[in-house]
């Protein structure tokens, strides 16, 4: 779509007659051209505008329009006129010629092609580097522990920071093409890329949980209460033969006082009969220290048994969460180097639609 604006143009005055019947009338005008914007490389797009010029209603054999000028000519000229350059880059002019039937007769059309380049710095550092500077820090990420909500919490911030980039985007995105663009496939998928991580960090977290403290403290205290139940009953008699003997060895030591402070006895210690109380000889003290000993040892090494069984069966869940983060921390960095891969190749490579 084309118009003129006669107001920002003065007309010209000076016209030309040569003998051989040469008319030149040079006339200057503002040009106003809508084009169609292919942005499926945007921000690394080029953009190509036709201005074309032709007879409203002659033919070519009535009017013959013509340039002078080479491609090159027309190109210095165009940059030396151009004052400033705000986003686009201009980067050539060219003009070709072609005819064309419209009202049933031919007519020259003269077509100048401007091929402009955007200005994509301005992008890259303001919206393509952080978004992949939030890429870098759910990477670093992974370096947290997953035992805590700190690395849950992180990771749900900067996949807001990216849905907040994604509204920028489409705000500055022009919405005249009807493919999907490079960017907006770039932002699709370190958006799904994060949220990869994010799922596996709330998976790694739940098996976690299973091992959690709490839960094995509450396990291991039922299992050694039931242990301490079980085993009361067959050592009762034990330690109640142990608190007789207690008793016993204090009623020994009555009959082991020195010989001026003791009544006379005729009977000697060795003829004295066993003492007993509740059917436990005094002779089992000699007895009775050794098998003491051995029995604590013996509950020490079932309680250390137990003990090291339980941390075995804790630690499972923990086993299979560093064999999960393993294999997915070497698939999410080889997935996020070929995605970066061919997201630069279509780049440098796709061609304007």
């Amino acid at each position: 779509m084309k118009r003129t604006e006669k107001d920002k143009a003065s007309p010209s005055p000076y016209l030309s007659i040569e003998s051989g019947g040469l008319v030149e009338y040079r006339n200057d005008q503002v040009i106003v051209s809508t084009c169609k914007l292919h942005v499926y490389k945007f921000p690394f797009d080029v953009q190509r505008c036709n201005l074309s010029f032709k007879s409203i209603m002659h033919s070519d054999e009535e009017i013959k329009l013509q340039f002078n000028e080479t491609n090159n000519t027309v190109t210095e000229w165009s940059r030396n006129v151009m004052q400033t350059q705000y986003e686009w880059l201009f980067i050539n002019m060219s003009v070709t010629t072609k005819t064309v039937n419209e009202f049933d007769f031919n007519q020259l059309m003269i077509v100048y092609t401007i091929t402009m380049k955007r200005r994509s710095v301005l992008y890259i550092a303001n919206f393509l580097l952080p978004v992949f500077f939030f890429l870098v820090l759910d990477l670093a990420s992974f370096l947290i522990l997953d035992s805590g909500g700190e690395k849950l919490g992180f990771k749900i911030t900067v996949l807001l920071a990216v849905t907040v980039m994604q509204l920028l985007l489409n705000e500055i995105l022009p919405s005249s093409s009807d493919s999907i663009p490079l960017i907006a496939v770039y932002c699709i998928g370190v958006f799904a890329l994060m949220l990869l991580s994010l799922l596996e960090t709330i998976l790694v977290m739940h098996l976690i949980e299973k091992d959690s403290p709490a839960q094995d403290n509450e396990t291991d205290g039922n299992q050694s209460l039931v242990e301490y139940c079980e085993e009361k009953q067959d050592i009762s008699n034990f330690h109640s033969c142990f608190r007789d003997m207690k008793r016993c060895s204090h009623c020994a030591s009555v009959y082991d006082v020195s010989v001026d402070e003791r009544p006379t006895v005729s009977t000697s210690i060795n003829s004295r009969p066993p003492l007993t109380i509740k059917g436990c000889s005094c002779n089992l003290m000699k007895m009775f220290f050794p098998l003491e000993k051995v029995s604590d040892e013996l509950w020490e090494t079932r309680k250390t048994v137990t003990l090291h069984s339980a941390n075995k069966k804790s630690g499972y869940w923990t086993n299979i969460v560093k064999h999960i983060n393993r294999v997915f921390v070497i698939f999410y960095l080889t997935a996020v180097t070929v995605f970066l891969a061919i997201m630069i190749l279509l780049w440098s490579s796709a061609e304007d639609e």
